[in-house]
Order: C-alpha cells, then structure tokens, then sequence
C-alpha cells in the first residue's frame, strides 16, 4: 500500500471542502486581551483582535489568577511530578478540587486534566460501576460525550436535540429495573440554546434515571456564583453528576466532575483516563482555584459580559445577518457554505485584523457552517464597530442573503 498518498488524499479531500483547519498563529500579551500579536505567512507581525477565544471572562489575564501561579511555581516548581495516585496530589489539587465542590454545593470533586477527558473518562467508567446502564443522550451532545458513552461499549439511545417527549418515549421502552443515565448540556456551544433542564430531571425521577449534565459553556458564566445554568435555575441538587471546564470562563485549564462523594469516589477508583494520567501541575490548580474562587463574587464581570453579547447581537441583527440567537453569551452567525465561511474569516483577518475561526462539518452538520463569536467584558465599543464594519462589507462581495430589514 502507498500510505504516503493515502495520506494526501486524505488531506485532499479536506481542501477540496473548504474545511481543512489552519492554525492560526497568535501571542496573547498579558493585561491587554483581547488583543493579541498575529504572525502572517510572510513572517510581519499584526496587532489583531480575539473574537473567537473561550476565555470568555478574560480571567486567563487576572491579576489574582496570575498571582496565585505565580506564587505555586515559586513555591512548588513546574510539574506534579506523577499521577494523582503516585505523588501528583498536592494541596493546590485538593483545594481546587474543595472550591469546585462548593460551587456546586456538591460532597465532592475530581479533577481532570480537560473537561474532554473528564467526560470521556467518567462516562466510559459508569458502566463498569452499574452494569447494564443504559445512556440516553442527546443528539448535539459534545464529541467528548459521544466518544465516552462509544467507549462504554453499553447500551445507548439517542434522543433529538432538547425533544423530552422523545426522550419519554426512548425511557418507556426500558424495563423499570434497568440501571439508566440521562446525559445532556446546559448550554450547546454551536448554537447557544439551553438544555431543559428541569423538564429532564422530572423525567430522570419518573422513570429513576441518573443524571449527568455538561455545564462546560455556562461554568463561571450564570448563576449567583458562577455555578452554571443548574445554579441559576436552582437545580442542582437534582442533578447527579455536574462536568465543567476550567479553561473557559475560568481561563486557565482543565476539566472536572462534581457529585456525591460515594459516586466521585468510585469514578476516582475505576476510571483509566484518571488513574493513568498526570495531574495538572500544582500552578495551574492554583490558579484555576483563585479564578473560581473570584469568580464567586465577581458578578458585575458576568453582567458586562452579557451586555456585550447582547448589544453584538442586536448590530449584527441590524444588518440582517442570520443570527442565531437563544439568549446566551454565544453569538452564531449562519453562513452555510464551508468556502465562504473560511474566506469571510481569512479576509476579516488579513484586512480588518480580526479573528474568528470558521466552524465547519464535522464540528456542525454540512449547509450549517457559521462564524461564532464571543465577546467578552474587555472587547471595547470601538472593536465591536470594526467588526461590525467588516462584517457589512464582507457579506456583501460574498453574496450572502441578508434579512429583510423593517423601516
């Protein structure tokens, strides 16, 4: 077999798309996000701005953030030197994993070194925990949800997107003594709608079903404490197993669950993507411990940022860009077409000095590509009107369908 041109192909295939990814080369400058340094092809240097990152608070640039790592590196060195199990456990882990755990009013939490491995890692485990479990899970559940309940090798059923009905109807056809787990979001990062929440835990207790939610998109973001969607709706205590990231809102890295502490315990006992990995290194807990710590209080941080979203949302609306919009932080705009889309995102870059990445198939169903952008507190009323500006004039040599506008 010729693997070289196997290989080409292969890449091929993704140019003739229009949704080969290129990385976008960039250097983030402390206490002056969103803006970053770009490097173009050519070698030149480019002062752009970051409307694409999921530092959505800009916390990544904190003082009180920065500060703490800096003082865990001084204090403790760079690595944690093992897994959690063999000498990788540290007091900044153990605290991190104490204010993960009052933040959602839990008995505990586990770290993870990603909120993809943590669902990947806990929802491939539970099984092994309640043999015969069957997954319910709906259908734009993340990657990291699909390829952990895959891995899990049990039975599984998929219900459309936020349909209960449908999901009533996938529970009634389970045997009442079947071990069962509902598994869903708070907050769908493609097109920032909200799980049902409330109408899934109703279910879960009809038909006693667990319930595992990814909070990932909302962590830091709503709720009097930052705790999420399941904080604000005070729905909680109703849920069993809380996933969240600490590399979004929280701006540092790494992922977690949160629940009882008997159900945490066991996935911290049976899990391969926890017992085998090395821990985060100390600086790191450290600092995505102040950032949740802060975060906890910092609610003026969480009003500005929606204030932001709402008013990119109403000027875009107001050129008669197809937005999506379901009232979160997220900001979606349908282009539908993968060549379009990356040239939008190219020439927004080259001319306007603006970057927001193309969503493309696989990330979202082909004819549904789209731009998302996210604002945060620190993007300032004059960036928002160059990225306004350019996106009128790109939409235009595009083509694109607007709106019809009323008087």
């Amino acid at each position: 077999m010729d693997h070289s041109a196997a290989i080409d192909a292969a890449l091929s295939r993704l140019h003739e798309e229009g949704r080969y990814r290129t990385f976008i080369d960039i250097e983030r400058r402390r206490g002056q996000f969103p803006t970053a340094t770009w490097t173009r092809p050519d070698g030149t240097e480019t002062e752009i701005t970051v409307w694409c990152g999921n530092d959505y608070l800009g916390m990544g640039q904190h003082p009180a953030v920065l500060s703490a790592m800096h003082d865990a590196l001084d204090a403790t060195g760079a690595g944690s030197g093992g897994t959690r199990n063999i000498s990788g456990t540290t007091v900044h882990h153990n605290a991190l994993e104490a204010e993960i755990a009052d933040l959602h009013r839990k008995e505990a939490a586990l770290l993870f070194t990603s909120a993809y491995i943590a669902n990947d890692a806990t929802l491939s485990t539970l099984p092994r925990i309640f043999p015969g479990l069957v997954i319910l899970s709906d259908e734009l559940n993340h990657a990291s949800m699909i390829e952990g309940i895959r891995r899990a090798g049990g039975d599984k059923r998929v219900f459309r997107h936020n349909d209960v009905a449908h999901l009533r109807s996938l529970l009634e056809e389970l045997p009442a003594d079947v071990p069962k787990l509902i598994a869903f979001e708070s907050v769908y990062s493609m097109d920032g709608d909200f799980g049902p929440i409330e109408a899934i835990c109703d279910l879960a207790e009809e038909f006693g079903a667990l319930t595992y939610i990814d909070e990932v998109h909302a962590v830091g973001m709503y709720g009097p404490r930052g705790g999420g969607i399941t904080e604000r709706d005070r729905l909680a205590h109703r849920i069993d197993i809380i996933n969240g990231t600490l590399a979004k809102a929280y701006g540092v890295m790494g992922g977690y669950i949160a629940g009882k502490a008997n159900l945490v315990d066991a996935i911290r006992s049976y899990a391969p993507g926890f017992i085998f990995t090395t821990s985060l290194p100390p600086a790191v807990a450290a600092g995505a411990a102040a950032s949740v710590r802060h975060l906890k209080t910092d609610q003026a941080l969480r009003d500005l940022q929606q204030e932001r979203a709402a008013a990119l949302k109403l000027r875009l609306k107001g050129l008669g860009l197809p937005i999506i919009d379901h009232g979160s932080h997220i900001v979606p705009v349908h282009v539908g077409d993968p060549v379009k889309c990356k040239m939008i995102s190219d020439r927004l870059l080259a001319d306007h000095g603006i970057y927001v990445q193309p969503i493309n198939f696989p990330t979202v169903p082909r004819g549904t590509e789209r731009l998302r952008f996210t604002p945060s507190p620190v993007h300032t009323p004059e960036m928002m009107d160059r990225l306004v500006a350019g996106m009128d004039d790109l939409w235009s040599q595009c083509a694109l369908n607007r709106a019809e506008l009323s008087a």
